[in-house]
């Protein structure tokens, strides 16, 4: 079934519209109260407040002679006190004319091409704006003359012969599937996205010499999705859904009968064909894809993740992103569907940040298997980032900025438990993994974790004076961990080092009074950004003060229960896309 668009007339009581127009606009009105007397030639100025850029058209339109030209507007008047208001969320500016005489049976067009201030400014976007500000007022002008020799019985004729206005008024606002399933909750009551909605506001019993033709809103996002599933570009498509929009607010209505259904579709293609536009009318295109079996999307975040976010303003400069069990699946990979996701925010300028337990070289090696590593990816040895649990911190240009090492006697003593107990010991400096004898586990960190391969030192005194040593990491069953290992170290260390866990079958001993979070703080002070600017997505709870950090903390729901449990969020997990999902739902 063809999307139902929206039709509305305001009631004909001053009062009664008073309500009305109080209802579209809520915020504007609350700033700048508008007489009662200027609403019923002004009220389709005032139904987007929110918009701040602004196309305007103006025809003078000669039905009898056929002259035409189009100018951009600069004298269109505001209603008293609405000036200042538009001049700023518009970037309105008012020009003070005199108006050109026009000859008599003269009609002027006056179109309003409006982008809500949502929708960023994208150059496709802001070039169909510049279109529609010529092709719009062009269909009008055709549509109108149709209905001269009109000859269909279900239109509603209270708009018949536009001549004998003076002037006639259109808006028409392109903005994304959120902006567009608000207005359709709010005047429809149905809370889905849709691709236009046509609000008529011309009332026939009130005599004026304008039209107020009313507005026409599309859903550029949905209209990408549409264009490319009919096979034709976006701006064919939101040609497509104006003239749908447009034969609305000129009285017909698809869905009152098959009759009704018809006549539209009829004078849809006849209008499209008449203007030499590709695709076929939008009735046309709703019966082929019933007819076809064409998937039916309703669900906003599905929509959301087969659009593009280039429909959507950032909501946060950067995203400080784990990598083991959050980034990285439970088969330590990152999926294309993870990779799609981590590059579209990097396209709309959002900069992602990894703060991971993992050497850098490990972080490198993961994201080169989706080819997100080097100077135009995720991390290189030239981008910031927060490595072995923030004991190493790289800022711009990886020029290293903090380092912390682990306290020699702790890590002798670690050391020399592995050798007697045979539990297999890691240490990490730097770029290197040290260890003191051959082991699957230890194996498993370099072919499984995308680790440095472990260097097996001839004996305790060799590694340690190998290089200064950051972190240590006992392998084992989770069991083990978890009942011997982190007893006995929490207990063994107690202020010369602290331990946690990323994952369940791994001891992390590092030094004291240092964490992922306080490298992530680092880095936000090294390069003077706020934690407003900054969403963290994350698992372990190694992750806990980095959540608490940023604005938005988002645990995926495989992570800890002491995660989870400080997480603005809690999102799908790491074998769901969790971090795809995170971005897709809320970095937008």
């Amino acid at each position: 079934m063809l999307r139902r668009l929206l039709h509305l007339s305001f009631p004909f009581s001053t009062n009664q519209m008073a309500r009305a127009i109080s209802r579209a606009a809520p915020f504007l009105l609350k700033s700048s109260p508008i007489p009662t007397s200027s609403l019923h030639s002004h009220s389709h100025s005032v139904f987007f407040p929110y918009t701040i850029r602004f196309f305007s058209s103006s025809i003078d339109s000669s039905f009898f002679g056929g002259r035409s030209y189009i100018s951009r507007r600069e004298d269109q008047k505001l209603p008293r006190g609405l000036g200042r208001v538009f001049a700023e969320q518009r970037g309105y500016r008012k020009v003070r004319k005199r108006p050109a005489k026009k000859k008599k049976n003269e009609l002027e067009l006056n179109v309003s091409i409006c982008i809500e201030e949502e929708l960023p400014d994208d150059p496709e976007i802001l070039s169909i704006a510049e279109l529609l500000r010529l092709n719009v007022p062009t269909a009008m002008k055709l549509a109108f003359d149709g209905l001269k020799d009109s000859k269909y019985k279900t239109r509603d004729t209270s708009i018949d012969d536009v001549g004998g206005f003076e002037r006639v008024e259109l808006s028409v606002l392109l903005c994304n599937d959120e902006f567009i399933r608000k207005l359709n909750k709010e005047w429809r009551d149905e809370d889905h996205a849709t691709d236009v909605l046509s609000m008529s506001q011309h009332i026939p019993d009130l005599k004026l010499p304008i039209l107020m033709l009313g507005d026409i809103v599309i859903s550029v996002e949905t209209a990408a999705i549409q264009a490319e599933e009919r096979g034709h570009t976006l701006i064919d498509e939101i040609r497509i859904l104006m003239v749908h929009g447009l034969l609305h607010l000129l009285g017909f209505d698809h869905e009152i009968s098959d009759e009704a259904e018809a006549e539209m579709e009829k004078e849809e293609e006849l209008l499209l064909r008449s203007l030499g536009w590709k695709g076929k009318g939008l009735i046309q295109c709703a019966y082929d894809a019933e007819t076809n079996g064409s998937p039916h999307r309703e669900n906003p975040d599905d929509r959301k993740k087969e659009g593009s976010l280039r429909f959507y303003k950032p909501k946060f400069s950067y995203i400080f992103c784990d990598m083991d069990g959050t980034l990285l699946n439970s088969k330590c990979q990152i999926t294309s569907t993870t990779a799609k996701a981590l590059r579209e925010a990097t396209s709309r300028g959002v900069k992602v940040v990894i703060a991971t337990g993992k050497t850098r070289p490990a972080a490198i090696s993961a994201m080169k298997m989706v080819d997100l590593a080097g100077r135009d990816g995720i991390v290189s040895e030239f981008s910031p980032g927060v490595f072995l649990q923030g004991l190493l911190v790289y800022s711009r240009q990886g020029r290293e900025i903090f380092r912390r090492n682990l306290d020699p006697n702790v890590c002798r003593e670690a050391c020399l438990y592995s050798l007697e107990h045979k539990v297999p010991l890691i240490a990490f400096s730097e770029d290197r993994c040290l260890t003191l004898f051959e082991h699957p586990l230890v194996d498993s960190v370099h072919t499984v974790y995308h680790e440095p391969k472990g260097e097996i030192m001839p004996s305790v005194e060799h590694l340690l004076a190998a290089a200064d040593i950051q972190k240590l990491i006992f392998l084992d069953t989770a069991e083990g961990v978890t009942t011997t290992l982190r007893p006995y170290w929490s207990e063994a260390t107690r202020d010369r080092a602290s331990v946690v866990q990323a994952v369940p079958d791994m001891l992390e001993i590092v030094p004291s009074g240092t964490s992922k979070g306080s490298g992530v703080r680092m880095l936000l002070d090294h390069l003077g950004i706020t934690t407003k600017e900054i969403m963290a997505i994350g698992d372990g709870e190694n992750d806990v003060e980095m959540l608490e950090l940023a604005s938005l903390g988002i645990a995926l729901s495989n992570g800890s229960e002491k995660t989870k449990a400080v997480a603005d969020v809690i999102g799908a997990s790491n074998d769901e896309d969790g971090v795809a999902d995170a971005i897709y739902r809320y970095a937008f």
